[in-house]
């Protein structure tokens, strides 16, 4: 093989590799909603230690306000994540370990207790 097809094969390759490094997708930040039905401004903390458990939720929290938006009165949390470190499903299991149903995984199914129903305020 002469001098000029070995350099152009080396400038292929190093064209190939740098175009598969720069391509790769390092993150991909996605928006999800929850449903919880059992969600109340008492309970609200234990849901988001959960989903702060995962780096595909911590790291996105570190760049961006507003990574976990809870909604109270519709029962929902809205949640940034970066799905290239944690699915869907694995968000959705951590609030069930705490013992919360979300999107229809309950506690059981992880193999955890219910969490306590919130006790109703009382009238004064």
């Amino acid at each position: 093989m002469g001098k000029a097809a070995m350099t152009a094969r080396m400038a292929l390759f190093a064209a190939a590799l740098a175009a598969a490094l720069c391509g790769c997708r390092r993150t991909d930040v996605r928006d999800f909603e929850i449903k919880v039905p059992a969600l109340t401004h008492e309970n609200s903390s234990k849901v988001v230690k959960a989903l702060m458990g995962f780096d595909g939720v911590r790291d996105v929290a570190k760049l961006q306000k507003n990574t976990i938006v809870i909604d109270e009165s519709a029962r929902t949390i809205k949640v940034k994540y970066d799905s290239m470190k944690v699915a869907k499903k694995n968000l959705e299991m951590a609030i069930a370990s705490a013992g919360f149903e979300a999107n229809g995984v309950t506690p059981e199914s992880v193999g955890a207790k219910p969490a306590a129903a919130a006790k109703p305020a009382e009238a004064k």
